[in-house]
């Protein structure tokens, strides 16, 4: 394969003229979606590489897009982040952009210090992953490059956000647990924590609701402390037939927490989860539970940041990525 594939040279294989290729390989009008695509194609057959530099020098920008996640959520969460970054660096790459990973210290958190990156202007915008402070988002705000939230959302109503569709997963999955035959459901998580785990309790919560299932307060356990620390889970002494946890490690530490206190699952009682991480197998059984679509969610997060660099007041508002459930071993019908 040559090394130093040209413009003339992906010009001369598919018959147009070099004009014409430059304009599809950035993304300019006047030529066709389907020629861009397959000029596209062909560019990345060939192994052609843009000089990112010397786009850099000529149009200011600096190719690179900064990926901030929380220090909080780089211990036990870390490798459901991790694969949420390589991703996101995998989309940006057929943009011809890098993704600089940030981790956002608790410390600058607290005291509203923005990333290193936005103050030496090494990036040209920003994806931030995973719950951040109201404050810290405020703040945000204020930045002039463009900013896309994963993973969560708050009451502002201008933030743009991509999310999973949390609310009607577990929604969907506790109807199923109802279908089974499940009456006595727990929910476990700290619904004062993030807006995710809030939306997968309200969902939660609505199927309870839709079933005439009385809600109560013991079957609402708490997972983790205000700053996203996991805790000891109480069981509570009136046992439910099943458990909804809010994200597959917590099931994982869930089932373990059981089967050391001699309950077995789903014998004695089912366990579902979400997001459909690492922990979903390593459970035993495997878990049920609700696959985020973290493909999906990268590509509309970096589409959407894209377009807000050509057009700054660009607004999308949120958007929610519907999951699907994976159905296996961990839920029993007790019909």
């Amino acid at each position: 394969m040559k090394s130093n594939v040209t413009m003339r040279d992906i010009a001369e294989r598919l018959g147009v003229s070099s004009v014409t290729i430059s304009k599809a390989l950035n993304d300019k009008e006047g030529v066709s979606e389907e020629l861009k695509e397959k000029i596209k194609a062909v560019a990345e057959e060939m192994g052609y590489r843009f000089n990112t530099h010397a786009k850099s020098m000529k149009e200011g920008l600096s190719y690179n897009l900064g990926i901030v996640i929380p220090e909080r959520f780089t211990g036990t969460t870390q490798s459901f982040y991790l694969q949420f970054y390589q991703l996101l660096s995998k989309v940006l790459d057929s943009y011809h952009y890098s993704g600089i990973l940030n981790i956002l210290s608790q410390e600058d958190e607290d005291n509203l210090v923005l990333p290193r990156i936005y103050n030496e202007k090494k990036v040209d915008g920003f994806i931030f992953l995973g719950q951040i402070d109201k404050k810290y988002v405020e703040e945000i705000e204020k930045i002039d490059s463009p900013v896309i939230f994963l993973d969560f959302y708050t009451d502002q109503n201008e933030i743009d956000s991509v999310l999973t569709d949390n609310f009607y997963g577990v929604y969907e999955m506790t109807n199923y647990l109802i279908r089974n035959g499940h009456k006595k459901i727990a929910f476990v998580g700290n619904v004062y924590s993030t807006s995710s785990i809030q939306d997968r309790f309200l969902g939660y919560f609505k199927s309870l609701l839709e079933h005439r299932i009385n809600l109560k307060d013991e079957y609402v356990i708490k997972d983790r402390d205000e700053l996203g620390r996991y805790i000891d889970i109480n069981v509570p002494e009136d046992m439910p037939t099943a458990f909804v946890c809010n994200n597959d490690e917590v099931a994982y530490n869930l089932i373990n927490l059981l089967q050391k206190n001699g309950i077995q699952v789903p014998e004695d009682c089912s366990v579902v989860g979400f997001d459909n991480s690492i922990y979903a197998t390593l459970t035993e059984p495997p878990l049920t539970t609700v696959e985020v679509d973290m493909e999906e969610m990268s590509k509309v997060s970096v589409k959407f940041i894209m377009e807000k660099l050509k057009n700054p007041d660009k607004k999308y508002g949120r958007t929610f990525i519907k999951g699907n459930i994976i159905y296996r071993g961990s839920v029993k019908n007790i019909k």
